[in-house]
């Protein structure tokens, strides 16, 4: 392996034609750099400057390796400089369901990256069940689930309005069995939706399961089913409130952390107004 010390000094060198003026820019003696430029040679098993030379140049061989050694050289300022720089050596693991990663959450995240550019944020989207459990954990530093009701641990905690939906641009009579657009098993929405609908003692089937928000929105907007869904995601869709069921009493988002306080803290105090704000208008729909 090359010593870059001994490159550095080689090159100083050869830029400078002169053993003296490299010495003075490298702030050694010139007795030093001659022996750093002796166990190059030594190592490399050729000669790098022709010393009879006036002013002193590089060998066939010193040309090159001339340019390589720069390289190697830029490469390790490059790597010391990115080394030095704290920038994501740290994290926060955030956990939440897919329809919280709002415009307003992302300008959240990207506003605290900028104060901290220390901290990476590691965001996980899933569904509220299986997160909560990796954040028990310990998987997540931050969690923002959805719930029946908050735990006792919780940072804050918002209602959620829910609703029936159906498709707003066709005219259906739903037959029997209802047709149902769902979440995968697991899903907080369609226990509740199946709990819904079995009080009522309909029939049901699924006629679609979608793992996604945009998916199980698509094919209401497509008049595949009913689905119960949280109000403040369907603004601006082709959905209309289906009125067979009565009024749905509300969930709850509920932020958890470990830390109170810190960069944590801060990040969890931010998030929570961005929610505050989303449900508050939400309630108002």
């Amino acid at each position: 392996m090359l010593d870059p010390r001994l490159l550095r000094a080689f090159v100083a060198i050869a830029d400078n034609g002169s053993f003296t003026v490299a010495a003075e820019k490298l702030h050694m003696t010139q007795s030093t750099i001659s022996q750093q430029l002796g166990r190059l040679e030594q190592v490399v098993g050729r000669e790098l400057i022709d010393r009879a030379a006036r002013p002193v140049r590089p060998t066939a061989s010193g040309e090159r390796l001339l340019g390589y050694s720069r390289r190697i050289l830029t490469l390790q300022h490059e790597a010391e400089t990115l080394l030095a720089d704290p920038a994501g050596t740290s994290s926060i693991r955030i956990g939440v369901p897919e329809d919280i990663v709002t415009v307003e959450m992302a300008r959240i995240f990207a506003g605290f990256a900028k104060r901290h550019r220390e901290i990476r944020l590691d965001v996980t989207t899933g569904l509220s069940r299986d997160l909560s459990k990796r954040y028990r954990d310990g998987e997540f530093d931050v969690v923002v689930i959805k719930e029946p009701s908050p735990g006792d641990d919780h940072r804050a905690t918002f209602p959620e309005a829910i609703a029936w939906f159906e498709s707003a641009s066709f005219a259906v009579e739903w037959p029997d069995p209802l047709p149902l657009v769902a979440f995968p098993p697991g899903g907080l929405y369609r226990d509740a939706m199946f709990e819904r609908i079995e009080q009522d003692r309909r029939r049901w089937y699924i006629a679609f399961s979608g793992s996604s928000l945009q998916s199980v929105l698509v094919a209401v907007e497509a008049g595949m089913g009913l689905s119960l869904l949280p109000v403040g995601t369907t603004t601006g869709r082709r959905v209309r409130r289906y009125a067979g069921f009565g009024p749905e009493p509300s969930m709850v988002v509920s932020i958890y952390s470990w830390e109170p306080a810190g960069a944590v803290g801060e990040l969890v105090e931010s998030m929570g107004s961005a929610l505050a704000e989303r449900f508050i208008a939400a309630s108002a729909q």
